[in-house]
């Protein structure tokens, strides 16, 4: 038996939060983050790091991936998303979309081939919830890789040349 799929329309705020949040739990294998800054989303919350976390630690081969258009804020005012890299940087590529994808505005998350939170535009709060919708997730997962094929590496675990 597979599960129908499920859309929920977000207004933004906690309803984002929660969206978010139950995307992650859902992710067996993968995450994969598109977003502007981190700056919404509150990335940098204990319950954000322990659901990430989590998921890190459910095996070894689990991965996330985040691209964003730019990476100040990431490594300025999340400590905790730092720690993860730390911790686990086997797991974990951070990359910077490339000037050609400068126009693309509509953040999502990914997890697995099935759930994801995609968001009209980074300054609109609004946004879809989708769970267990494959062929949904397949154009966002498609889309994810265009823009990861063209990025380049930005954010790591360690800092070189000291």
């Amino acid at each position: 038996m597979t599960n129908q799929p499920v859309h929920t329309k977000l207004g933004g705020g906690n309803d984002l939060e929660a969206a978010i949040n139950r995307v992650i739990s859902q992710a067996q294998r993968y995450l994969r983050i598109f977003d502007y800054n981190l700056s919404e989303g509150n990335y940098n919350s204990p319950d954000r790091f322990e659901l990430l976390r989590n998921f890190l630690l459910l095996s070894r081969a689990n991965r996330l991936d985040i691209l964003l258009h730019d990476t100040d804020h990431l490594t300025r005012y999340c400590p905790r998303m730092i720690i993860l890299l730390q911790q686990f940087s086997h797991a974990i590529r951070i990359h910077k979309i490339s000037p050609e994808a400068k126009g693309i505005d509509d953040p999502f998350i990914i997890a697995d081939e099935s759930h994801y939170v995609h968001r009209f535009h980074y300054n609109n709060p609004r946004a879809l919830l989708g769970l267990h919708d494959n062929p949904g997730t397949l154009k966002l997962s498609q889309r994810f890789a265009e823009i990861w094929d063209t990025s380049t590496p930005s954010t790591f675990a360690t800092t070189l040349g000291l």
